[in-house]
């Protein structure tokens, strides 16, 4: 069995001790981070390390960031599009395990529908879709996990009414994750629980966690190859609990 998670963990300083809890806790194949909020020089290798795990990493000051851990070292690392686009923000990092290939994106928020980085937003899914293309077939054995901060349907989100047509579940934001998806990709909580409400992301303020106003937006995509292995897939929920959680919390698809 392989066990791949993603999690947001809104700065890796600031969430080392739960990472390492996580890490030993749930002793996963892969784990995919996002919104590191730290230069590679800064990142706890020596620490995750000690962990068993190996690290890659595609990090940026303050903000951002992205890794890959894994008890095996990552082979074919990349790290950006590399499509020739003068972008400075660590969003996406690709690596090969074997024959699977796993990619941790943290799409931007976008702020508010209409405004320049909702419009950054956009051309960012649709880079992503054509370094997809480019670089992946369908039959391919891959993985995009991450922090898509995209609600794909009303269904994932505490109040659809609320939500509509706002910032991370307007129309042009789900439709560009759909054209994604058209590449032959799978959402693997919606797919082995088709009907069932759950979230991964939760605002801090205004007792959003614990009102349970909160939205699905940390997804793993997986092509069809890896669709035919698929196990469980759960939301960890507790790991949003207790002292210092981010806002998030971790996806785990464990594959047969």
């Amino acid at each position: 069995m392989q066990k791949i998670v993603t999690w947001n963990v809104n700065s890796v300083g600031q969430r080392l001790s739960r990472l390492l809890a996580l890490l030993e806790r749930m002793a996963p194949d892969v784990i995919c981070l996002q919104e590191l909020k730290c230069v590679d020089e800064s990142f706890p290798f020596a620490e995750v390390e000690a962990a068993g795990y190996h690290a890659a990493v595609y990090g940026q000051k303050a903000f951002n960031g992205v890794a890959l851990l894994s008890r095996r070292p990552a082979e074919d690392v990349v790290r950006g599009f590399g499509d020739g686009v003068d972008d400075p923000q660590a969003r996406f990092i690709s690596g090969r395990f074997g024959d699977l290939t796993v990619m941790s994106a943290y799409v931007p928020n976008g702020q508010a529908v209409g405004s320049d980085k909702y419009f950054y937003k956009l051309n960012w899914l649709s880079r992503m879709q054509r370094y997809l293309q480019e670089h992946h077939r369908p039959t391919d054995r891959f993985i995009l996990a991450g922090d898509f901060n995209i609600a794909p349907r009303p269904i994932d989100t505490h109040d659809s009414a609320l939500w509509e047509g706002k910032i991370l579940c307007s129309e042009r934001e789900r439709a560009a994750l759909a054209a994604t998806m058209d590449l032959g990709l799978v959402d693997a909580y919606r797919h082995i629980h088709p009907q069932e409400t759950a979230f991964t992301w939760w605002d801090y303020r205004m007792l959003g966690f614990q009102k349970n106003h909160g939205l699905r937006i940390d997804l793993l995509l997986a092509s069809l190859p890896v669709c035919e292995q698929f196990g469980r897939c759960y939301v960890d929920r507790d790991e949003r609990k207790g002292e210092k959680p981010s806002d998030h919390a971790p996806v785990v698809l464990e594959l047969a």
